[in-house]
């Protein structure tokens, strides 16, 4: 795409330049307000090839304008968007509760002399 756009420039500029190198010498006028009842019309005089600039600068002025515009815009939404998510994922992350041990029954009851013994398949140890 940026070959493309660059090609287009390319081309418009060497035309714009033809167009001034063939029209140097020539010289306009340029009717700005027309006759209007009876005062006399508005007219410039000038070279060619400087009107024919500015009008197409004249012309391409709001064109520019407006993608810059629409350009801004985007990166501003697309900036609130991203803050937007940075903003969602920034929540506490949700912990895993650790399941609750089970209640011994009402009736077992604990030997207090009943000494540790470590089981040897799983090396723990085991009230005996």
């Amino acid at each position: 795409m940026q070959v493309l756009r660059t090609i287009f420039w390319v081309t418009a500029v060497i035309l714009i330049l033809l167009f001034i190198l063939f029209n140097v010498g020539n010289s306009a006028d340029l009717n700005v307000w027309p006759k209007v009842g009876e005062e006399p019309p508005v007219i410039v005089a000038g070279p060619m090839w400087a009107f024919a600039l500015g009008f197409f600068l004249l012309g391409l002025a709001p064109m520019w304008l407006l993608k810059r515009a629409q350009g801004w815009r985007l990166k501003r939404r697309i900036a609130s968007l991203e803050n937007s998510l940075r903003a969602a994922s920034a929540v506490a992350p949700i912990t895993e509760a650790t399941p609750a041990l089970a209640p011994l029954p009402a009736d077992a009851e604990l030997d207090p002399n009943a000494t540790p013994t470590v089981n040897e398949e799983s090396h723990s140890p085991n009230v005996s």
